[in-house]
């Protein structure tokens, strides 16, 4: 743990450690340096193992590298605390020692945790829109809305320069995507309940500013009535970047990052063993969390043909980022194969001094060796491989932790189901190897054949000798058992799914059903039929 004595950042852990002073640098034998400047706020700081002895995650001498994504410079306003653009940041850590792939395979691993301090961390979007008009709510609106909540309810601003984007309070942050989807991080906690409550308890304070501004919200996967052309653009450097290169590698790109809202559940392995179980189990089963939580069926005002068009688009946004990833089923895969895939996926950006470079297209390995010609010369630090796994976008994602990434944003039940559906199967031990034994004999054809046909057919996608319902209804059951075992009475928090497995109609088809019969064929119903 760092403390701050003075202006000096203390190590407390141990000889191995660095103490960086004001811009000092110093070493330790691995050749790690860290310069640090003075004037942070101690809180933000986190700490990333940067070196192991092996990949046990459990080395006890690990000297640690400084991680800034949460680390920021910021002056207090008030009782109010303002803090700069983050993630990303680069100034916090300066490494004078190239890294290496070693070190990056290290970053992965620094992940593992003991089952005991295994969290959940649930992240969810939605759509903001103007009550009177169902247009959606505008950058003005969106700032206005964030200054009201961070005053209300004693949130810290992130400012881009003087634009806020974003919160901060303790470990949840709100954020913006790139058509103004308002997102919520929630902090990593123990049980659902802890993660419907920080849910609810969101969802209130959005409410309670944004109802005085004739502002709702709405629970759905893909913007329902409105075109592209008319959401406002978020005023975020990365975004313009993305905005520009995603036309280039994919049809639906500017889709995805305007018109889309998700709710996903991130949750921590032991080793690099248990990594691998719980990321093949995820991607095999991650057409099911598809289905089960469909819930995009319009575009500009009319069905669209599918289900979940907000899965589909995925599969022509940028494939050498997205998908399925076979080589995770690999018999060699760990840590080093995903950053071998990692460092072939074509770079975004760098970040410096506050601005975003456009590196689009170009190669993490080029930057490893210096030869970036967005930055020539520069070398990159673990922030910057922190900000480019956070570019790429398969249906499971590997950080420090494991993200699911399969399912449409929805009501606030099915927020709370999303995580108690991946916590029942991947940490309960009996439940995890139960799916890992129903899907072994999957192909690859078979796992890639689901991820193209569910956004369209749901549940009814056939497969094998029956329709996926029947293995949704199965793999329910095995969630619904490891919630059990796991003894916080969190079970019921599947309810919001239980009916959807057992009838096969996904939430998608009840909208439809009701598009074309009490609504009379008008989109603009489901405004409040979803709203938050």
């Amino acid at each position: 743990m760092w403390v701050v004595a003075g202006m000096t950042l203390v190590s407390q852990a141990g000889p191995s450690y660095c103490i960086p002073t004001n811009i000092s640098r110093c070493k330790t034998a691995q050749n790690v340096v860290i310069g640090m400047a003075s004037n942070i706020d101690a809180s933000k700081l986190k700490e990333t193992p940067a070196r192991f002895s092996s990949l046990s995650c459990n080395s006890s001498k690990t000297p640690k590298i400084l991680s800034s994504e949460s680390l920021s410079v910021g002056m207090k306003r008030g009782h109010q605390f303002v803090v700069a653009a983050s993630p990303p940041t680069e100034d916090a850590v300066v490494a004078t020692e190239p890294l290496t792939k070693e070190d990056l395979i290290r970053y992965l691993a620094s992940g593992c945790k003991p089952k005991e301090n295994w969290r959940i961390g649930t992240e969810h979007e939605k759509f903001g829109f103007e009550i009177g008009t169902l247009r959606p709510m505008k950058y003005e609106q969106i700032a206005e809305l964030l200054h009201g909540i961070a005053e209300r309810f004693d949130w810290d601003k992130i400012m881009e320069g003087d634009t806020i984007i974003g919160l901060k309070q303790e470990k949840q942050s709100i954020s913006l995507e790139p058509g103004g989807q308002f997102e919520l991080s929630g902090a990593p906690v123990e049980t659902l309940h802890q993660t419907c409550a920080e849910v609810n308890s969101h969802l209130y304070q959005v409410k309670a500013v944004a109802e005085e501004m004739g502002i709702g919200f709405l629970g759905i996967g893909f913007q329902p009535k409105w075109a592209l052309k008319d959401i406002p653009i978020m005023p975020k450097g990365r975004y313009d970047i993305m905005r520009n290169y995603m036309p280039k590698v994919g049809s639906l790109g500017l889709d995805m990052m305007f018109r889309t809202c998700t709710v996903q559940v991130n949750l921590d392995f032991s080793s690099e063993a248990d990594m691998i179980r719980k990321f093949r189990a995820g991607l095999a089963l991650q057409p099911i969390a598809t289905a089960l939580f469909a819930n995009s069926p319009f575009t500009d005002g009319k069905p669209n043909g599918y289900l979940s068009k907000r899965s589909h688009i995925w599969t022509d946004t940028d494939n050498n980022r997205a998908g399925m990833l076979p080589f995770v089923f690999d018999d060699n895969f760990g840590f080093e194969q995903y950053v071998d895939y990692a460092l072939d996926v074509p770079m975004y950006f760098v970040y410096r001094k506050e601005k975003y470079i456009d590196c689009t297209g170009m190669s993490f390995r080029d930057f490893l060796a210096g030869r970036l010609p967005c930055i020539p010369g520069e070398l990159p630090t673990l922030n910057d491989w922190e900000n480019h796994l956070t570019t790429i976008f398969p249906e499971v994602r590997l950080k420090r932790y494991l993200e699911m990434r399969g399912a449409d944003g929805g009501p606030w039940r099915r927020l709370c189901a999303l995580p108690a559906f991946w916590v029942g199967l991947l940490y309960d031990e009996d439940s995890l190897q139960s799916v890992l034994d129903m899907t072994a004999d999957w192909t690859s054809e078979e796992r890639q054949m689901l991820r193209n046909k569910v956004p369209k057919t749901g549940l009814k996608t056939p497969f094998r000798d029956g329709l996926l319902r029947h293995v949704a209804e199965e793999v329910l059951k095995l969630a619904k058992d490891g919630l059990e075992r796991r003894g916080f009475k969190e079970v019921g928090f599947l309810n919001a799914v239980a009916e959807v497995a057992s009838t096969g109609i996904t939430p998608a088809e009840k909208l439809l059903e009701l598009y074309h019969g009490k609504w009379g064929q008008s989109i603009d119903p489901v405004f409040e039929e979803l709203l938050y």
